[in-house]
C-alpha cells in the first residue's frame, strides 16, 4: 500500500529554492553560495561527507533554520511569509535523531502528524491518514507500545509514520535510512520514489551513494558547505567526483541489470597500520 497525499501537484513545479543562501555560525560558513531548486514529482537526494552542510541545507530549505545570507523560496513565497501552521500543514520534516522518550505510545507520535490540519475541513481525514501511515511504515503492530520499550529502528519507522500522515505535498527525510535494516531502508525508500510519483517534492539526506543512486531523480553533492554538483545519479556520480569530494579512491561501475551507477571504494589489500601486542 502506497501513502496517498490530498492535492498532487504538476510534476516538474518548483517547490522549494534556494538563492545564493549562505549559513554561517561561529564566524564559520557552514554554507556558501547555495542555489537549487526541488520540484515536483522528484526525489531530490543531499550528498556529501561528514560536515559538508547536508543537514543544515535541510534545515534551512525547511524553514526550520534562518540564513544569514541568500533566501529560500517556499511554493513562489519566500519562506519568512509563511506562518508556521501553513508550513505544517505543506511539508512535513523528519529529524536526523528520534530523541522522542516521553512515555507516548506509537500511535499518538504518528497522530501528531496531523496536528496541522486540526479545526480544518481535512481533520476528518485522520483516521484514515494515521491508519494508512503506520500500514506503510509497517508499524501498525506497534500502536500500543510506549517509545521508550521501542528499539532505534522502531522508532525511526514510527517517526516516518508521523511525517507520513501529515499528508504534507513536500516531505523532507534528514538520514531516514540510518537505523534501519536492509529490508526497512529498502522500504523507506520506495515509499519516497511513490510519493514523488504522486506529485510530492520528496529532499533526503542519505549518506549511501548507492541507495542515492537507486532512488533519486537528482543528486545535490555538497563538499565543505559547497554545492560541487548537482544532477541525475549518472552525471554526479562518477569516479573521479566522488573520489574528490570524499578524498578517497573508488571505482564507479554500471549495475549489471539497472544500469544505475554502482560506488565501490577501491580497498587496498595491504594493512593500514599494523597493531603491537600488548604484553
Amino acid at each position: 500500500m502506497a501513502a496517498t497525499i490530498p492535492i498532487p501537484l504538476p510534476g516538474g513545479t518548483a517547490i522549494c529554492a534556494a538563492r545564493n543562501l549562505r549559513v554561517t555560525r561561529s564566524d564559520c560558513n557552514l554554507l556558501e553560495d547555495i542555489n537549487l531548486e526541488a520540484h515536483a514529482g522528484e526525489v531530490l537526494t543531499l550528498l556529501g561527507p561528514n560536515g559538508a552542510g547536508k543537514s543544515t541545507l535541510l534545515a534551512a530549505l525547511s524553514g526550520e533554520l534562518t540564513p544569514s545570507a541568500g533566501e529560500v523560496d517556499f511554493c513562489g513565497y519566500p519562506i519568512a511569509d509563511w506562518s508556521l501552521k501553513d508550513l505544517a500543514r505543506r511539508r512535513s520534516v523528519l529529524l536526523q535523531e528520534h530523541k522522542l522518550m516521553f512515555p507516548f505510545s506509537a500511535g499518538e507520535v504518528v497522530e501528531m502528524g496531523r496536528a496541522p490540519w486540526q479545526r480544518t475541513p481535512l481533520d476528518h481525514d485522520d483516521e484514515e491518514a494515521i491508519a494508512e501511515a503506520m500500514e506503510v511504515a509497517e508499524v501498525t503492530h506497534l500502536a500500543d507500545r510506549r517509545v521508550p520499550s521501542l528499539s532505534g529502528g522502531e522508532r525511526a519507522r514510527v517517526s516516518f509514520a508521523r511525517v507520513l500522515a501529515t499528508r504534507a505535498q513536500v516531505v523532507m527525510l534528514d538520514e531516514p535510512t540510518a537505523a534501519l535494516d536492509l529490508k526497512h531502508q529498502e522500504a523507506v525508500l520506495q515509499t519516497a520514489r511513490a510519493l514523488a510519483a504522486q506529485g510530492s517534492a520528496v529532499i533526503t539526506v542519505l549518506h549511501d551513494l548507492n541507495l542515492a543512486a537507486a532512488y533519486s531523480d537528482r543528486i545535490a553533492l555538497l563538499k565543505k558547505g559547497r554545492l560541487q554538483a548537482i544532477g541525475t545519479p549518472r552525471t554526479v556520480l562518477t569516479s573521479q567526483t566522488v573520489s574528490e569530494v570524499y578524498d578517497t579512491p573508488v571505482e564507479v561501475i554500471a549495475h549489471p541489470r539497472t544500469g544505475e551507477p554502482l560506488v565501490l571504494p577501491l580497498r587496498s589489500l595491504a594493512p593500514v597500520c599494523e597493531f603491537h601486542e600488548v604484553v
